[in-house]
């Protein structure tokens, strides 16, 4: 009784902090690198509160950005051209280091999905 309530109490502190970390705030506006797991794919992202633009091998998207809460965002293409292009992608920050963090994205109502790392290039507010 008294480990899970122990259990409890730490799952609760751990999450309070993670909720209270400011950093996790630092990665809704600035300037961004970004590397998919395979570490071989990389794109560039300016990031506002609205707005994503992403270059990734010399073409560059629009994506509206919408927060649903401090670990996760969903974009979607502010010009589609396909259907694919038309599907929100919903990524989830799973892990907060210094000046990174690591995702896991997918397109919402399919089972793709993809693992990266995003960096920060510079300070922002």
């Amino acid at each position: 009784m008294i480990q899970k309530l122990a259990t409890t109490l730490l799952f609760c502190i751990t999450l309070l902090s993670c909720e209270n970390d400011p950093k996790s705030f630092s990665f809704k506006q600035g300037k961004f690198k970004t590397y998919l797991e395979n570490k071989t794919d990389s794109s560039f992202i300016y990031r506002t509160e609205k707005f994503q633009v992403e270059t990734y091998q010399q073409k560059t998207d629009t994506f509206h950005i919408t927060w649903k809460n401090k670990f996760e965002f969903h974009l979607k293409k502010k010009h589609p051209k396909t259907k694919l292009d038309s599907t929100k992608f919903i990524v989830k920050i799973t892990k907060i280091k210094n000046n990174s963090y690591e995702f896991l994205g997918y397109y919402f109502g399919s089972n793709f999905k993809q693992k990266g790392s995003t960096f920060r290039l510079e300070d922002s507010p």
